[in-house]
């Protein structure tokens, strides 16, 4: 995809959707590292459901340390991996309390040292909650960087590098939310929505899907 084309790309998707934001449900930036923490394998509608009534009985890292691991589980048990996450959530609570005075760190490296908190978690945390321009690449921007040619990589960490390259710089911060979105409603794996898509002509994917 050439320069002109990403610029068009993303003047069509935020022409589309101006204020793009995050799918999970939260209300401080404890509740976003934590739902955040919940999504991997899952579906945003099935963690806002857990998270609802988790969040209302632990908005915090020290409410939440204070149910422990099986309180937890008791809440989140309709996730995928739950027992794993609810361990994980538990010690990320821990970690908080003790070293970071029960706020969630702003430097990529401490967010990364929390159990469960990968790299793709912390650049959701870091451009979510404080704005900077990362990207977050999940299985829908993985699948629509390959096949529009925006930003072609065999990894997740060789998408990531291409999109901070190429996406110009007043795109940088909603890029994520854009390409998530897209990848997810748009861009499907199955059958891309070609003949519904905003960007189809600046997109490399050939043969386009025709109307069904």
């Amino acid at each position: 995809m050439k320069r002109a084309d990403i610029d068009a790309f993303f003047a069509a998707l935020r022409e589309a959707n101006p204020h793009p934001a995050s799918e999970l449900a939260y209300t401080s930036v404890f509740e976003l590292l934590a739902a955040v923490l919940l999504s991997a394998q899952a579906t945003d509608v099935s963690v806002n459901k857990a998270t609802q009534r988790l969040f209302a009985v632990a908005p915090t890292p020290r409410k939440m340390l204070a149910l422990g691991v099986t309180g937890i589980e008791e809440h989140i048990r309709t996730i995928g991996l739950f027992r794993n996450k609810a361990k994980n959530l538990h010690e990320t609570c821990r970690i908080l309390v003790e070293r970071h005075g029960g706020r969630v760190p702003r430097a990529r490296e401490h967010l990364e040292a929390l159990p469960g908190v990968g790299r793709k978690t912390a650049n959701v945390v870091l451009n979510v909650a404080f704005g900077e321009p990362t990207m977050a690449v999940d299985t829908h921007i993985f699948r629509v960087g390959n096949r529009t040619g925006l930003a072609p990589g065999k990894t997740p960490y060789d998408v990531e590098m291409k999109l901070v390259e190429r996406v110009p710089e007043p795109y940088r911060v909603d890029a994520h939310h854009w390409l998530i979105l897209h990848g997810r409603y748009v861009c499907q794996a199955r059958r891309p929505l070609c003949w519904q898509c905003r960007v189809a002509p600046m997109c490399a994917f050939e043969p386009k899907t025709p109307a069904p």
